[in-house]
This record gives structure tokens, C-alpha cells and sequence, in this order.
């Protein structure tokens, strides 16, 4: 298959190399600043990616490919839209998403920022627990190809589908692609319980009530309970939210160790979706009156000047409530 992956970040690397083993054509777009002609010549980044080798038959290029049969959107979700509308798509070409977050703006998922910016043609979204740093190195994991349309989903899946690589479908585009954006909002409120060293029955607790919020926002949106339950919800947050390479939780760990934001954020040439998300995800979640507490106090500690301390005191005094409701 003849395919574009758009953005040569970490996991535009890692996804780039994954299909070039797989035997497919990849044309890998990078922007003048990612430096295409280094990256072609030496094949790695070692910023992003130490260690990791694109293979020889990848072409690394500054133009697109408007013949491409499936576009790979390994961006921001910030400049989304942006990209999305620059890109030559034919109308065959099937655009998948790899982003996870919600647009500030218009408090849209990724597969409908794509629908607007480039109309015509299927979308999906490509989501689950899946490190660049491990899926760069042939570590086993697991994701789910998520579309309104059966034979795009299924032609993702066939793209990526390796026996370190196990790819599988769903039609429930909303719960995938929030569970993937709005557990990033959680592991920034884990790494503050690292951060602080209040233990691993906080941790715990903390992703469980976690999922739970997850879960009600999510299905207020339209998408289904039980999608929040797989890999592209319970399994991206347990990740997310334990993993050392998590640089949404390592933000919550700076934060509770008395760093600025901007200077955490400064720090890391790779982006921490959590951060904008949590914006999209309190005002999503006002905008349909659903209770959100823990994305609450992380929206408190990085936009309201909030002290990490006064926050964990809030959330501990909620008064008593089932836990199922």
C-alpha cells in the first residue's frame, strides 16, 4: 500500500517505521524545522527516538503525496485542522489520526476536525496504549482502528496489523478517540500523586475514579461504556499513567515538585497533550453539566494559579457518594 505519514515526531517515526516493515510504500512528510535532509541521511532523531532506525525505503520528503491510499496524521492536535486543510487528500484516501486531544476551539475530536478542514473521503482514528519509545523498538502492544466506515477500519487495521503490532476495530469512533484524549487529563493528576509520594493506594484510586469520569463524560458525548473498558480507555490510561516515558504524568510530577508550567513544558522537545486537553475537557464537560472533579482540580492547578496542595485537599473532601451511579 502506498502510504503518507504526515509528521515526523516521535510517533510519526515509530508508525513510519512499523509500516515500512510491513512492506508498504512510506512517504514520511517532516516540516524544514525537523530537518528532512539530516533525517534522510542518518535515518534517526536521536531527540526523539534514540536508537531508533527509519529503514532504507522509507522516503523522507517535505511534499505530499496526493495519491497516497491512506494518510497517517501524526500531529498536534493543535495544528490539526491546520494540516489537515493543507493536505492534497484524494477522495479515495483514507485519513487516520493518531492525535489524541480536543480542539481547544470548537471542542471537536480529531476524526471531526478532519471531516471539516478536508471534507470527503473515510476517516478513522488509530489509538490505544502505544509508547513511541517501545513501538519504535518492535515492543508488543495493542491499539484499536476506530471508524464510521467497516472497510476503512478494517483497512487500517490490515496497514498496521503485526505480530508485535496487534491492531483491532471498532465502530465507536467517540469513545476511542476520548478515552484516548481524556486519559492524558488523568495521568496528569497521577504523576501529581508521584510527585507528592502519597502512595500507591492514592495512584490507584485516583485512575479508577479516574475512568469512572472518563466514562460519564464520554458517553454524555454519544459513545459507548463499554469502549472505555478496552485498549483505547482502561488500557491508555494504565499506561499513561505508569509509564516513565508518560510526559503527561511527568507534567503532574514537575507540577507537585514546585516547577512552573511553562518551564516544564519548555523542557521536553515532544508535547504533552494533557495540557490543552484539560481545557477542552473541563468546558466540555460544563458545557453538558457532567461532573468532572478530578478534571476539575487539574484545570484549578494549571490555568486557575491554584496551589497543588489546596487542590488534593478538595478532592479529599468531597462528601460521600456511591461509587456506581
Amino acid at each position: 500500500m502506498n502510504i503518507q505519514v504526515v509528521g515526523a515526531g516521535g510517533w510519526g517515526l515509530a508508525l513510519a517505521r512499523r509500516l515500512a516493515l510491513n512492506g508498504h510504500a512510506v512517504r514520511l512528510w517532516c516540516r524544514e524545522e525537523d530537518d528532512p535532509d539530516r533525517l534522510r541521511a542518518t535515518r534517526e532523531d536521536p531527540r526523539l527516538l534514540p536508537g531508533v532506525l527509519l529503514p532504507e525505503s522509507v522516503e523522507v520528503a517535505r511534499d505530499t503525496d496526493p495519491a497516497a491510499e491512506m494518510a497517517v496524521l501524526a500531529v498536534p492536535s493543535h495544528v490539526m485542522r491546520a494540516v489537515a486543510a493543507a493536505m492534497p487528500f484524494s477522495p479515495a484516501t483514507v485519513r487516520v489520526s493518531v492525535a489524541k486531544g480536543i480542539e481547544n476551539e470548537t471542542l471537536l475530536r480529531m476524526n471531526e476536525v478532519i471531516e471539516q478542514a478536508a471534507p470527503g473521503g473515510p476517516v478513522a482514528a488509530l489509538s490505544g496504549p502505544s509508547h513511541a519509545e517501545e513501538v519504535g523498538r518492535d515492543l508488543p502492544a495493542s491499539l484499536v482502528a476506530a471508524s464510521a466506515d467497516p472497510a476503512a477500519a478494517e483497512k487500517v487495521q490490515a496497514a498496521f496489523f503485526a505480530p508485535a503490532f496487534r491492531v483491532y476495530t471498532s465502530d465507536d469512533v467517540t469513545g476511542v478517540e476520548l478515552g484516548g484524549a481524556l486519559k492524558n487529563v488523568i495521568a496528569i493528576a497521577a504523576g501529581v500523586c508521584d510527585g507528592l509520594a502519597l502512595g500507591d493506594n492514592a495512584k490507584a484510586a485516583l485512575m479508577t475514579r479516574g475512568l469512572a469520569e472518563i466514562t460519564r463524560l464520554g458517553t454524555a458525548c454519544g459513545a459507548r461504556a463499554a469502549t472505555f473498558a478496552g485498549l483505547s480507555g482502561m488500557g491508555d490510561l494504565i499506561v499513561t499513567c505508569a509509564s516513565r516515558h508518560s510526559r503527561n504524568r511527568r507534567v503532574g510530577e514537575e507540577l507537585a515538585r514546585g516547577r512552573r508550567l511553562d518551564d516544564i513544558l519548555g523542557g521536553s522537545p515532544m508535547v504533552a497533550e494533557g495540557v490543552r486537553t484539560t481545557k477542552s475537557a473541563h468546558a466540555l464537560a460544563r458545557r453538558l453539566g457532567v461532573d468532572t472533579p478530578i478534571t476539575a482540580a487539574v484545570h484549578a492547578l494549571l490555568f486557575g494559579g491554584a496551589e497543588v496542595g489546596a487542590v488534593i485537599l478538595d478532592l479529599l473532601a468531597r462528601g460521600p457518594k456511591p461509587e456506581i451511579r
